[in-house]
């Protein structure tokens, strides 16, 4: 349907990606996938028509509608997020005005035997049958039913979009997005923004929208339920696996053996040979021999190993100062801005050593509760903080407040304490800031670059009640996975807030609900208690 030729992209001397060819069928879900700076977001740009390749094609049939989600975006201010969300209809109302136009100009002219009016009348039934094809009358019930799916409740609907966060515009971006019903679905990054219950939603229409997709995301589990097929771009080159992303590892891991296994033979071979010309390149009669090596050697195709990245490193937090039995009681503790109320009545007691999620629907009180424990908000009913409770606490804004001065290792060195500042050069590496990058001032790092840096210099803090606000939202799977062992291991108190059920997952033991202004309680694991919703979900449906 979608068909890469030869594509190649140049910039700055370098060259991201070479010759590549591949093809987007109907009904392909795709993950792109690669290490950051591989190309990703750039081949997604160029395969939406918004940024043109140096070489190479993108061609797709006449009729292919295809849609493209950025990471960042803005909506248009001046409508409300219903009439938002209709624009996605827009081109259907121009459409009914063009048959209207060429309809009345069928009915006033009178040149019936000319070619031109032939050729109007054989646009109008070509048009008009694409039109009517259409069912406009469920259009109000497509946009209602959207929204709803990602997260909006109905009393949203009427407010103006400029009311909302950077986080909801982007949703109503999506919406319009998926109402347009695109051949092609282009997302980077689609669930940063989400909750879990919309990410649900929105992987339960991608699987059964049938159309093509193609993602690149951080979120493991949203890649391996929706996508079908994998897309490697690594050192210029691309590989394409005809399978989800769990099973791309493994057959990674495969192609990478097969590889050195290829480049250590080669490399013993061009030792020998290098070894037979500098043996004999003085001897008359095997003068032919070597020259014939070392002609041989100059036009070898040295086997290139793929990029792997080495950071296998298990970072540790240093042992938390012990505190008491119960570091957060909280009893009939409630939250509201002037009439606006948030949560009401929440009774929860954290237990030493309790990892804890916190999740729910965007808005409705879970970082805002954080707030009340960090003492930032004044607060309805009681909460106390045990016995020498010392909070480390990462927020979403928490790469803003890094002093812009310093370098990458300064942040680091800053903090680190006791045997861990041995190994700085190796935790930088860990996370993707090996090498040079270590000496860049903090000013000149993307937002990206900035969580990570404010993430580990958390993480090397001597606390034994941790906060962490969105962690994962940018990060890649595998510094997520050394995030997500360090705090396995770590011996203090965690309070996670995250629609990350990946990260989550075997992480916490208790879950905290957010939502119609109360917090429940579930004593069990992220995918229990999805379970339970679902099962919850379903006996609401039956009641109504």
């Amino acid at each position: 349907m979608v068909s890469v030729d030869g594509l190649t992209v140049e910039f700055g001397g370098t060259t991201l990606f070479s010759d590549i060819s591949f093809v987007i069928n109907e009904k392909d879900r795709i993950a792109l996938m690669g290490k950051n700076g591989a190309g990703k977001s750039t081949l997604l740009k160029i395969l939406a028509g918004v940024r043109t390749a140096s070489r190479g094609t993108v061609s797709a049939p006449k009729d292919t509608v295809i849609a493209y989600l950025p990471q960042h975006l803005m909506t248009e201010d001046g409508r409300t997020v219903f009439e938002e969300a209709s624009q996605a209809f827009a081109h259907l109302y121009e459409m009914e005005a063009e048959l209207d136009r060429m309809n009345n100009e069928l009915a006033t002219r009178t040149d019936y035997e000319s070619d031109e009016y032939m050729a109007l009348i054989e646009e109008v039934a070509t048009k008009s049958e694409k039109f009517y094809a259409i069912d406009m009358t469920h259009f109000e019930e497509d946009v209602e039913k959207t929204l709803l799916g990602l997260g909006f409740e109905r009393k949203d609907f009427g407010r103006q979009t400029s009311e909302f966060s950077g986080g909801w515009r982007m949703r109503i971006e999506l919406a319009k997005m998926l109402l347009r019903n695109p051949d092609v679905l282009l997302l980077d990054e689609p669930t940063n923004h989400l909750d879990i219950e919309s990410i649900g939603w929105l992987e339960e229409f991608l699987v059964s929208n049938g159309k093509a997709v193609v993602v690149i995301s951080h979120d493991r589990k949203f890649v391996d339920n929706i996508t079908t097929r994998t897309i490697e771009v690594t050192m210029g080159r691309i590989y394409d696996y005809k399978v989800n992303y769990s099973q791309y590892l493994v057959l990674r891991a495969e192609r990478r053996q097969q590889q050195m296994k290829q480049y250590e033979e080669q490399q013993k071979m061009i030792q020998e040979t290098k070894d037979f010309i500098e043996r004999f390149k003085g001897t008359y009669s095997k003068t032919l021999q070597v020259q014939s090596r070392v002609k041989m050697l100059e036009k070898l195709e040295i086997i290139e190993v793929d990029e792997e990245d080495t950071s296998a490193l298990r970072l540790k937090f240093p042992p938390s100062p012990r505190a008491g039995q119960y570091p957060v009681i909280m009893d009939g503790v409630g939250k509201a801005f002037g009439d606006k109320r948030i949560f009401s009545g929440a009774t929860l007691t954290i237990e030493r050593g309790n990892k804890v999620a916190f999740v729910g629907r965007n808005g409705e009180g879970k970082s805002t509760l954080v707030k009340c424990i960090m003492k930032e908000l004044e607060h309805e009913g009681s909460l106390q903080l045990g016995h020498n409770v010392q909070i480390g606490y990462f927020a979403q804004n928490q790469a803003s407040l890094l002093d812009e001065e310093l370098t990458v290792f300064q942040t680091i060195d800053d903090v680190a304490k006791g045997e861990i500042r041995n190994k700085i050069r190796d935790l930088l590496g860990a996370f993707m800031f090996g090498g040079e990058a270590s000496t860049k001032k903090v000013k000149v790092l993307s937002g990206g670059e900035r969580t990570r840096l404010a993430l580990l210099k958390l993480l090397l803090e001597p606390v034994n009640l941790l906060i962490l606000d969105e962690p994962t939202n940018h990060l890649d799977l595998k510094t997520k996975d050394i995030l997500k062992q360090a705090l396995q291991d770590f011996d203090g108190t965690l309070i996670c807030v995250s629609h990350d059920r990946d990260f989550l997952d075997g992480l916490v033991t208790k879950v905290y609900e957010f939502g119609h202004g109360k917090v429940r309680e579930h004593l069990c694991g992220i995918y229990e208690f999805l379970a339970a919703k679902k099962m919850e979900e379903l006996s609401e449906l039956e009641r109504k």
